[in-house]
């Protein structure tokens, strides 16, 4: 029974990407269609990311009361219903509208899936489906390519990938009782109870792993919004080069996510969490770098290296650091924190580039990568001693 659940997972991890990288593909299409501002596609993205942060908090509840199975199931199936409310909106305030549960379903269901894997998988599951994610976020863009070099228009991507949300919905309705044949409890047996927020922020190191996927994400968003520009405008990179290396920095994410699952056979995930730091180090040391354009280059696929064992490998220790009964709970947290660092600090670095310099921009990573790397030796400290 597990053998034929964990295909199913992949392929929702792959769902999970396919929606994120679809309004930025997107919007250059529709924003002249639909008669609005160019900068109207961040009032969407801030919708979602709300509503992401919301339901993650609230998902040891929602867990806990469902069933990841049911989790799963209803979220897909509810994001699927945005998309496809994408679809058929011709007015931005609908885009609004259906922006809401887009957000809801999406945060429900990556703190559950993210939990039931660290719980019942080995760290290698982790890393190649958060590899899948990757692959979602590259097959949502060529579908809505796709869809726009053949004539069709945007609403059209959107209703292909909600078709396939709702054929995976109905294919996760049909696990369910898979699901139950691993029952979301600890390895002892002991049901995972709800925690208060406060009960969650009283653990030993919460607040440590929080502000390391705050710095995670906040890194790697700014990274991969930013990087092109730094390129172009700093180090004289022409611009469809930048373009191509700001591409290969999400794909050394995806490829180096999918090597780490073939590392984690040799080494812990706090090894793998050191290993990418490491990694990381180097490619913003290169970055700093002055003289020649390659040194910049290579900095910033190294930088995408590294960033890739590090999101799955914190969150497939979190049991061994906080305990199976609260690692939903934490895990809750944990999403929340890298929704937050999202949806701040790219903006954040624009306007230092606007108003300071964009040549920060290698600064700005080593300041949260610095952070990271000391809130996570602070978390293996306060856990260990717990």
């Amino acid at each position: 029974m597990t053998q034929l659940l964990l295909p199913i997972i992949y392929l929702a991890f792959i769902s999970l990407g396919l929606p994120d990288s679809l309004l930025g593909s997107a919007w250059p299409t529709m924003y002249p269609q639909l008669g609005i501002p160019f900068s109207y596609a961040g009032i969407l993205s801030m919708i979602i990311s709300l509503g992401t942060i919301v339901s993650s908090l609230n998902s040891d509840r929602l867990t806990r009361a469902l069933g990841t199975g049911k989790v799963t199931a209803l979220s897909v199936g509810m994001t699927a219903a945005a998309l496809f409310g994408f679809s058929v909106s011709g007015q931005f305030w609908m885009l609004c509208l259906w922006a809401v549960p887009y957000g809801l379903g999406a945060g429900s269901v990556d703190a559950a899936l993210n939990n039931y894997v660290a719980l019942h998988y080995e760290s290698r599951h982790m890393s190649w489906l958060h590899c899948m994610w990757g692959v979602g976020t590259t097959i949502g863009p060529v579908v809505m390519g796709a869809a726009l070099s053949g004539g069709l228009s945007w609403s059209s991507g959107y209703r292909c990938i909600a078709l396939f949300q709702i054929a995976l919905s109905a294919v996760l309705f049909c696990s369910l009782p898979l699901w139950h044949k691993r029952p979301d409890a600890a390895p002892d047996g002991t049901a995972p109870k709800a925690l208060t927020l406060p009960q969650v922020f009283a653990l030993p190191g919460a607040k440590e792993v929080m502000l390391c996927f705050f710095c995670y994400c906040a890194l790697e968003t700014t990274a991969g919004l930013w990087a092109s520009s730094y390129l172009t405008l700093v180090r004289q990179v022409p611009a469809q080069t930048a373009a191509s290396f700001a591409s290969l920095f999400y794909i050394g994410i995806t490829v180096g996510r999918g090597v780490c699952g073939f590392l984690t056979l040799k080494l812990s995930d706090d090894q793998m969490i050191r290993l990418g730091f490491a990694v990381l180090g180097v490619g913003i040391a290169a970055l700093l770098l002055p003289g020649a354009q390659v040194f910049a280059l290579a900095g910033l696929v190294l930088v995408g290296l590294g960033c890739a064992p590090i999101y799955p490998s914190v969150i497939h220790s979190t049991p061994a650091h906080f305990g199976a009964q609260n690692s939903q709970a934490v895990i809750g947290i944990q999403m929340s924190s890298a929704y937050v660092g999202n949806l701040a600090m790219p903006p954040l670095f624009g306007l230092l580039a606007n108003n300071i310099t964009p040549a920060l921009f290698p600064f700005y990573l080593l300041v949260f990568l610095v952070l990271m790397a000391l809130m996570h030796r602070q978390l293996v400290r306060k856990t260990a001693h717990a």
